[in-house]
């Protein structure tokens, strides 16, 4: 069974960096498509980023574009989102997500617009941008 445990969250003045991980259980991420989702309150939860498997090619939402970045370490089984120029409107629970990609859809970059699509998800570590 797969598990994927959060970590990294916190409050950071608007401007600041924050770094969140994402470590993997179970599965190895070659065969994984790994996503961050966010909920603010009152809120639909929506697709931040997301890492494709075996190739990890990277997707983001245009909100995050050029201040987001994910990537991921093979060895420790573990994805990261650094995020930067942190704005109030960034402030959120942030979820890690995945679902496992069988070798003849390794072509496939991974999205962000079906959350249904990932069967797996941690319990989220919140992000609040505040001054």
């Amino acid at each position: 069974q797969l598990q994927l445990v959060e970590s990294g969250g916190g409050l950071v003045q608007p401007g600041g960096s924050l770094r969140l991980s994402c470590t993997a259980s179970g599965f190895t991420l070659d065969y994984l498509a790994i996503a961050w989702f966010r909920q603010a309150p009152g809120k639909e939860r929506e697709g931040v980023s997301c890492i494709s498997s075996n190739d990890g090619r990277p997707n983001y939402a245009d909100s995050v574009k050029g201040r987001f970045t994910i990537s991921r370490d093979i060895a420790k089984n573990t994805v990261f989102l650094q995020m930067n120029s942190l704005k109030p409107e960034d402030t959120a629970h942030y979820y890690c997500a995945a679902h496992w990609v069988p070798p003849n859809q390794f072509f496939r970059l991974c999205a962000l617009s079906d959350r249904m699509e990932y069967d797996y998800w941690g319990q989220g570590t919140q992000v609040t941008v505040s001054s």
